[in-house]
């Protein structure tokens, strides 16, 4: 067998061997692979490996990021990410997994980075090993990884002759985005959600977002609070699409949302979440799925339940 650098002619053979081993929780689409491991520019091409056995076939990788890109938003500088690792389960047990995680480790210790995480990294599949999976949570705490929170997918789905509901608040409007309010957005943003959020937004704009993405709340034309609402049609695959083949109509996605801290204890953030919830099923998706949170009791106001469970590792270097 060889290790073989990180390569995108591997592209097929790569989303092949993740859906022969995870289709049934996770299916990978070749576009989304494409996006999350290969477009990104925080992948690290010298972290991340291909392994093929004697035949050239490919049966293990690894994927590491490291944030590498330039940009005026203000982000942490040292975490590595350890996106994905997979080993083909006809050929585990002889040491490639740990082979592919000691490269990873070294290259991250390499680059002069004090913390891992598994998954969470920009373009993410997984906000941490999936909850049932007790074996690949004790490989990686044998190698001294820890437990450090704990996240959740939910979803609900709606009767298509079911009346959408629109919030309603005295001194509040909720609209889409218009493509004139993207800078007016973005310093929101700034000001109260820098960071990751502010990041992927600008990315979104990159990627030639027009707004119809988020909902924002406003009080007398101010910005004072935001709803990322995504679909098929969204320039972006995000997080809460990610395994959209396992429902059968469209789906759609809510998330991140937040309100400025002084505007807060009014309601804000539920009532912005249901006009994301409306926007979305005003366009004729009756499935959505909110990912990638621990707020269960909030979401359970609106009727999701909790549809994969997620606990995160981390790992001092």
């Amino acid at each position: 067998m060889r290790y073989m650098p990180w390569h995108i002619e591997r592209l097929n053979e790569l989303v092949a061997l993740w859906n022969k081993e995870l289709h049934v929780s996770f299916p990978m689409r070749t576009e989304l692979f494409k996006q999350n491991s290969f477009l990104d520019k925080n992948i690290s091409y010298e972290g991340s490996r291909i392994v093929v056995n004697d035949h050239d076939e490919v049966i293990g990788f690894v994927i590491v990021k490291f944030f590498k890109e330039k940009t005026v938003v203000k982000m942490r500088d040292d975490i590595g990410w350890i996106q994905a690792i997979l080993v083909d389960s006809a050929y585990r047990n002889q040491g490639i997994g740990s082979e592919l995680l000691k490269h990873a480790e070294a290259i991250i210790k390499q680059r002069g980075l004090n913390l891992i995480y598994l998954g969470r990294d920009m373009y993410h599949y997984l906000p941490g090993i999936p909850k049932e999976n007790q074996h690949t949570r004790a490989w990686f705490e044998k190698r001294g990884y820890q437990h450090d929170q704990s996240n959740v997918d939910m979803t609900r789905s709606y009767d298509p002759n079911e009346e959408i509901f629109w919030p309603s608040k005295p001194d509040a409007e909720f609209s889409i985005l218009q493509e004139s309010e993207k800078e007016g957005f973005l310093g929101f943003l700034h000001r109260c959600f820098p960071g990751r959020w502010e990041h992927e937004a600008v990315h979104y704009f990159q990627k030639g977002g027009t707004g119809r993405e988020f909902v924002v709340l406003k009080e007398k034309d101010e910005i004072v609070g935001f709803c990322r609402i995504n679909d098929a049609a969204s320039p972006i695959i995000m997080g809460n699409i990610n395994w959209a083949p396992l429902f059968d109509g469209k789906l759609g996605g809510v998330g991140p949302l937040g309100v400025d801290a002084e505007k807060r204890k009014k309601g804000y953030g539920l009532a912005v979440v249901q006009a994301g919830i409306a926007f979305l099923r005003e366009r004729g998706i009756d499935q959505i799925v909110i990912d990638w949170t621990g707020l269960i009791d909030f979401y359970s106001k609106l009727g999701y339940d909790v549809w994969k469970s997620y606990e995160g590792y981390q790992k001092e270097i």
